[in-house]
């Protein structure tokens, strides 16, 4: 179940690492919108049919505690049928009265186990479909921060060896002219180079 949302979270960091900079930034890169959108509906594809379940389930919470209602109140109306029918015959009226107070107990509990479980279970569905929620955007968001901290080593690195270069010219450039041999430069130049 992971590892195929896991692949496709590889594959979009691979994705990113792989984009180019645009010209004269660090920091922005250049993406294929629809090769973007591609991965990211592949990961949407790739949602559990739990999570799926569950967040229906927490949907149609009012729905399910509706209906365990339902199921109960239907219960004690057959228990008062039932009781009725007991007390209405005269030879166990005494019987009937205790046995149906035993009923109603026995189904007011019933329905009211029936309500905490459906409110328990929803409860338990929601908190566990935040969590799975909340890791996968943990997940994201510890792939782009490692991006962008492998994209400034990178950057910073490539920084360093133009200057590496740079000065490696320049000596040699000293040693080709030492500095009091070389030629003035000329005034409209500086004047570019600041420029």
């Amino acid at each position: 179940m992971s590892s195929k949302i896991e692949q496709i979270i590889d594959e979009i960091e691979e994705y990113i690492e792989n984009s180019k900079y645009q010209p004269l930034s660090t920091t922005k890169i250049i993406v294929n919108k629809d090769g973007l959108m591609d991965l990211l509906s592949e990961l949407r594809l790739k949602t559990p049919d739990e999570i799926k379940k569950y967040q229906n389930i927490i949907k149609n919470r009012d729905e399910i505690l509706n209906k365990a209602k339902a199921d109960a109140d239907a219960m004690l109306q057959q228990t008062a049928i039932h009781t009725n029918e007991l007390i209405n015959e005269h030879e166990i009226m005494q019987q009937a009265f205790v046995k149906a107070n035993e009923i109603i107990q026995d189904a007011t509990n019933q329905a009211q186990q029936i309500l905490d479980s459906a409110t328990e279970d929803a409860n338990n569905i929601r908190m566990g479909a935040i969590q799975y929620t909340d890791e996968m955007l943990s997940n994201m968001q510890n792939i782009i921060a490692n991006t962008m901290e492998n994209a400034r080593v990178k950057y910073e690195s490539f920084a360093n060896s133009l200057n590496n270069t740079y000065e490696m010219i320049q000596h040699n450039r000293n040693e080709l002219i030492p500095p009091e041999e070389e030629e003035p430069i000329p005034e409209y130049y500086e004047g570019e180079q600041q420029g």
